[in-house]
């Protein structure tokens, strides 16, 4: 159990002062002070193999029976959460990532309010939305419910969203806060989401949540749209009694660097990240045979037992820290080098011996991290339902389409918005999407199979409009 007892010396004096400085609240305080001890001790426990064994079977959403009924009754006891703290920035945004067009006309923060409106009128009953926002996406998050008043009447007096916690980055090397004159700002970070337990107690979310008798908590990222609040799931995790339960997917290649799902020497589930493997051992990290299950961040929670948990650590779940280095303008790496110091919300599996994970499938996993992903989601190959589902379009007879866009032309979203400013192309038959240079697309473009299109010139090259590529395997040379 972490203690909090008051850190001495000129280091410590140094991080809490900071942090006072920001007005952060003592649990705060005292948490950031454990990891900073926790860094000057040598930094983030390692997890090899001989601490860890893998996860050889976990149940499957498939193989619930029975339970749905109990999930709809359940509803009345359940809160959304939504991680919304995030702007995007590797796609050149300056305002929160959920706004952004996604889907139909609609940003992600539409949708999700949509779904709760639906879920709620199928209940017949109260469905919060929380949102845990940054200091960056606060105020823009609030403009943009202003058109679901409804939300916030029905919210039983939970409050729509609430703040995730800053901390300083700390020098690499001296362990001092770190300055930055030319823009103060970029002297903090955000504490990784496992900062949600803390500000649920600091902002007394979780007490609110506990005399409205919530007990169960779905928590996801708000760019996952496949992350919906099912009754099936809810219904198994409450009749079962789960403290915690994180929804896993199979392994790809695409996830060989990603957290993964292991065993404890005493049995109880644990997430470990790439930064807690030792590096002689990173092959074996990267071995999706043996590491079967990825962490899709979907989180089931029974508010209860983790108040319980909450209760005997003092406030301070005992989650393992991640040291990422940086810089501390992260625009400039020839500034000076920084510590940002993070915890992940799924290593609280570890906490509860009960703990479970469900293997679910790969729809419930779709996050937009880059504009490969925001042009598979825009394009035919998905389709929005009536009740706000992003889903495969049912006539798509493929997996979801593999798009590697060039990253110098089409990464931040203002290019990439130019270069399909009339429309995007059809992509419900196409596998492969490739383009390397700068590709401009016109209206009713269709790209069918193994396409690779190329432009070696300097200037913008010009899809035609009604231009059909079908063949498959078809590469074709734009210069």
């Amino acid at each position: 159990m972490p203690g909090v007892k008051r850190q001495t010396g000129d280091r410590f004096s140094a991080v809490v002062e900071r942090l006072r400085s920001d007005n952060m609240p003592q649990l705060l305080i005292d948490t950031f002070c454990h990891h900073y001890a926790q860094l000057l001790e040598g930094g983030q426990p390692l997890l090899g193999r001989d601490d860890i064994s893998p996860v050889k079977q976990v149940d499957d959403l498939n193989d619930l029976k029975n339970v749905t009924r109990a999930g709809k009754e359940a509803l009345g006891r359940t809160v959304l959460f939504k991680l919304n703290g995030g702007l995007g920035t590797s796609m050149g945004l300056s305002r929160a990532k959920s706004l952004l067009t996604v889907k139909d006309g609609l940003s992600f923060l539409d949708i999700v309010a949509r779904q709760v409106d639906i879920l709620r009128r199928q209940s017949g009953g109260r469905l919060p939305l929380v949102l845990m926002n940054s200091f960056s996406t606060n105020d823009d998050t609030a403009n943009a419910l202003e058109p679901y008043p409804e939300l916030a009447e029905q919210q039983a007096g939970i409050p729509l969203g609430f703040l995730q916690h800053r901390v300083p980055k700390i020098r690499q090397d001296n362990f001092k806060p770190a300055s930055h004159p030319a823009d103060p700002e970029l002297e903090w970070c955000p504490p990784g989401h496992g900062d949600f337990y803390t500000a649920l107690l600091t902002t007394g979310i979780l007490e609110k949540l506990l005399d409205a008798d919530i007990e169960y908590a779905f928590v996801s990222n708000i760019d996952n749209l496949g992350a919906t609040l099912d009754p099936q799931i809810l219904g198994y995790f409450a009749s079962k009694q789960i403290p915690f339960m994180m929804e896993v997917t199979d392994r790809t290649e695409a996830d060989r660097k990603g957290g993964h799902l292991a065993e404890s020497r005493d049995h109880r589930l644990v997430l470990r990240e790439s930064a807690q493997c030792p590096e002689h051992e990173m092959d074996d990290f990267q071995d999706i045979t043996r590491y079967r299950y990825f962490n899709t961040n979907n989180l089931w929670i029974n508010l209860r037992r983790l108040s319980e948990a909450l209760n005997e650590s003092n406030g301070i779940l005992e989650l393992p820290l991640m040291a990422n280095q940086k810089t501390v303008d992260p625009r400039d790496k020839a500034s000076i080098p920084v510590y940002q110091l993070e915890t992940a919300m799924g290593a609280a599996i570890s906490i509860f011996p009960d703990a479970r994970a469900l293997r679910v499938p790969r729809t419930r996993f779709a996050p937009v991290k880059t504009t490969n992903d925001l042009l598979g989601l825009r394009s035919d190959a998905y389709v929005l339902t009536d009740d706000m589902h992003v889903v495969i379009n049912p006539e798509r007879t493929l997996d979801p389409p593999v798009i590697n866009l060039d990253p110098k032309y089409y990464a931040l979203i203002e290019d990439f918005d130019q270069l399909f400013a009339d429309g995007i192309p059809s992509l419900i038959a196409c596998s492969h999407l490739a383009i390397e240079g700068r590709v401009k697309f016109e209206t009713d473009v269709e790209l069918s199979g193994n396409v690779s299109l190329r432009n070696q010139l300097q200037r913008t090259v010009l899809v035609p409009e009604a231009t059909r590529y079908r063949a498959l395997g078809q590469r074709a040379s734009l210069d």
